[in-house]
């Protein structure tokens, strides 16, 4: 069980999870802010206004990096900071600029490579205000390759770049069910505007055109020269049949992960979406021009990999509602036989399940032929760790097992099955503003104390992954 010498580990954050100061320097609001003020949107009420205060707390946040032996650091990039409204031909923001490149020069002198992503969820407000943000392919794509291109020639020293965190997250949460910004759902009890049925499938195409454009912008333009790579970032879960024995409840959990991750992935390697989705959808899943299929098909030099949770899958029978985007299954704990497949968690949909991470890295790697992953996100929340003492967090032995469970069963899968797993960021850095779970679940390797300044404590799965590195990554 080994990982290759060249492996990259370290951590990963969001810029609206920690950064706060979101009036500071330029800023300009992101559907975040907008989507945080409405009431009941949030668990406990909250938003990123404070967060973590990591805007103004790099210094520390880089030696809390160092102190763990981090050798890579993914972080996103508020675009609002660099163009306030977000539009081509809106005015740039030379504060929020400097901001980026300071911390990427003071991240390399420290030696942790930096990963960026330019977008995690928080599209300037400015955008969906305008024209709806991510629903308008002509003008958000024309957007976003501005804004990638002011990043990329920002930022020549970072060698590797995300265009999108998640887009299945932006796609499915944001405008099927509102549980994320900016909140359009068929549900009007939740919204007065959306529609569950086609919004999400429109908006993932729009991502993926998106993506192909800011590929495309910075391969002609920046790579030649500054040698760095590009991809995208997909999340997905392991899937199991809920009957083995029953070859619907088998299928079924495939189609679960080409609904979830092939969406996305599929476009990129084969140029097409899955035929199960098409299948379902019909015409409301977006047809690929000629021109999009050159932009978006092999648009990837590396697959970032977002990984958390394993299910059981069981069929549905019958005509799915127009509304449903998981593939026509249920997604459950328990199978058959009454087996659980995980541990409770603070998440209500996450329960570790190591040996599906294996599993699915090989099924992503069978499917898209061994592409170069990095493991951009995997990490647990901890049930009632919100609740527990200072001394019971940093004591955070779940954690570590399940970091200890992960990173093992991804090396079996490195050098017994082939895949070429190259780098894992754990998620995250520190605790942090949960979405719409805000400061109730905790993510955090580093426990944040948001009542008394914000400061930080490493726990014990802080300082437990540099010694399980060492023990994997070989020497030679």
């Amino acid at each position: 069980m080994s990982l290759p010498k060249d492996f990259q580990w370290g951590f990963a954050t969001a810029s609206y999870q920690i950064e706060g100061s979101i009036h500071e320097d330029g800023r300009g609001p992101s559907i975040w802010d907008t989507f945080c003020a409405i009431p009941g949107k949030i668990a406990d009420g909250s938003s990123g206004v404070v967060a973590c205060d990591s805007y103004k707390r790099t210094k520390e946040d880089i030696e809390l990096l160092k102190s763990v032996g981090a050798r890579a650091y993914r972080f996103s990039i508020a675009w609002s900071r660099i163009i306030p409204i977000g539009g081509r031909n809106d005015p740039i923001n030379q504060k929020g600029i400097d901001h980026y490149v300071k911390f990427v020069d003071d991240l390399i002198a420290a030696g942790i490579e930096p990963f960026i992503t330019l977008l995690h969820w928080d599209i300037p407000d400015g955008l969906d205000k305008r024209y709806g943000g991510f629903l308008n392919k002509e003008e958000f794509t024309a957007d976003f390759e501005h804004y990638a291109r002011v990043m990329f020639k920002a930022i020549p020293k970072c060698k590797h770049w995300i265009t999108f965190n998640e887009p299945w997250c932006s796609s499915i949460l944001g405008y099927n069910s509102g549980y994320f910004a900016p909140g359009r759902t068929s549900n009007r009890a939740k919204s007065a505007v959306g529609d569950s049925s086609r919004e999400p499938w429109i908006v993932g195409h729009n991502l993926l055109v998106a993506h192909g454009k800011a590929v495309k912008v910075y391969r002609e333009e920046f790579k030649p020269t500054q040698g760095g790579e590009i991809g995208i970032t997909l999340n997905g879960d392991a899937t199991l049949p809920w009957d083995p024995e029953d070859p619907l409840d088998v299928e079924a959990c495939d189609r679960k992960i080409e609904f979830a991750i092939s969406w996305f992935a599929d476009p990129i390697y084969f140029g097409h979406y899955p035929e199960s989705m098409r299948k379902q959808l019909g015409d409301r899943l977006p047809e690929w021009t000629p021109e999009e299929v050159a932009l978006v098909k092999g648009s990837n030099d590396f697959y970032g990999m977002n990984h958390y949770t394993a299910n059981y899958i069981k069929h549905k029978k019958g005509v799915p509602p127009e509304d449903d985007f998981l593939g026509n299954l249920e997604t459950l704990f328990y199978n058959k036989n009454g087996d659980c497949i995980g541990p409770e968690t603070q998440s209500f949909w996450l329960r570790p399940h190591a040996q599906g991470f294996r599993d699915l890295l090989n099924w992503l790697s069978k499917r898209y032929g061994y592409p170069k992953i990095y493991v951009t996100e995997n990490g647990t929340s901890l049930k009632g760790e919100n609740d527990m003492s200072l001394e019971q967090i940093v004591e955070d032995d779940f954690r570590v097992k399940y970091f200890d469970d992960y990173v093992r069963a991804m090396a079996l899968a490195s050098s017994e099955d082939g895949v070429n797993v190259m780098g894992y960021m754990a998620w995250s850095l520190m605790d942090n503003f949960e979405w719409a779970e805000g400061y109730e679940t905790r993510f955090g390797v580093t426990y944040v104390d948001y009542e008394n300044d914000q400061k930080r404590y490493p726990k014990k799965s802080a300082k437990s992954l540099k010694p399980l590195f060492d023990s994997l990554i070989r020497k030679e």
